[in-house]
């Protein structure tokens, strides 16, 4: 078995204007996709949600504010997993919620 890191990039919209029954149904979401991928005994580690404040340095001390200020997505979060292969972590992304929302999972091995 191998650790898989997923990636979470995801549309950067405002969820402040969401309802807390909608925020309870995202939520929920997440929590039944990553509830079945604990059920098959590949979830390894949470990882974190990531805020979306922040800085990025450049090259040449240049500090920009907030990441990826240039496009229109931010990377949400991630988490861990484990796998025999790159094959299979891709299968265990799919039905992630990000996906819902126009987002994307990048599927990286962690080097080891």
């Amino acid at each position: 078995m191998k650790d898989f890191v997923f990636i979470f990039r995801q549309p950067s919209y405002d969820y402040s204007n969401s309802s807390a029954e909608e925020m309870a149904a995202i939520n929920k979401k997440w929590n039944d996709w990553i509830g079945g991928i604990a059920a098959q005994g590949k979830f390894k580690n949470h990882g974190a949600r990531l805020e979306v404040a922040g800085k990025v340095l450049k090259p040449g001390g240049v500090v920009t504010d907030g990441p990826f200020v240039e496009i229109r997505e931010r990377l949400g979060g991630f988490i861990v997993v484990t796998a025999d292969s790159l094959e299979e972590a891709t299968t265990l992304a799919h039905g992630c919620p990000a996906l819902d929302a126009d987002g994307s999972v990048e599927i990286r091995p962690i080097f080891a």
